[in-house]
């Protein structure tokens, strides 16, 4: 079962009427595994972080973010609660949970997958 977290990636755009205006947004949710509740992104797919990276830093660039693609947020993405945005080393923005980066895996193929748990002994499932 999955319990959407919606981050508001967006506000009002300038200019526009409030009853026309329009929003983007990114959604996290939470999903119960075998591995207990975790992060997902708005696919279903797992969230992982990452032990290199330091609070609010991701270590993780070049082929590392090819096989962890990092969890994008849109320029529009504001900081909410306990997710905020940091900008990676190759400027694009990336949501954190905490202060951590989060990201996805390769290798996970369908929504609940999770075998990025422990690649490395330094990938971990993001859990709320």
């Amino acid at each position: 079962m999955t319990k959407p977290l919606t981050i508001i990636a967006g506000s009002l755009l300038a200019g526009l009427l409030t009853v026309g205006a329009t929003f983007a947004a990114n959604v996290i949710e939470t999903a119960d595994t075998p591995a207990g509740k975790i992060l997902t992104n708005g696919s279903g797919m797992t969230l992982y972080v990452f032990d290199k990276d330091s609070a609010a830093i991701s270590n993780c660039n070049g082929e590392c973010a090819d096989l962890w693609p990092p969890l994008e947020a849109s320029n529009n993405a504001r900081p909410i609660e306990n997710f905020g945005i940091i900008v990676r080393a190759d400027g694009e923005r990336q949501w954190t949970y905490k202060g951590l980066p989060l990201y996805t895996w390769v290798k996970d193929v369908a929504p609940g997958d999770t075998t990025g748990d422990g690649v490395k002994g330094v990938w971990h499932i993001a859990k709320p």
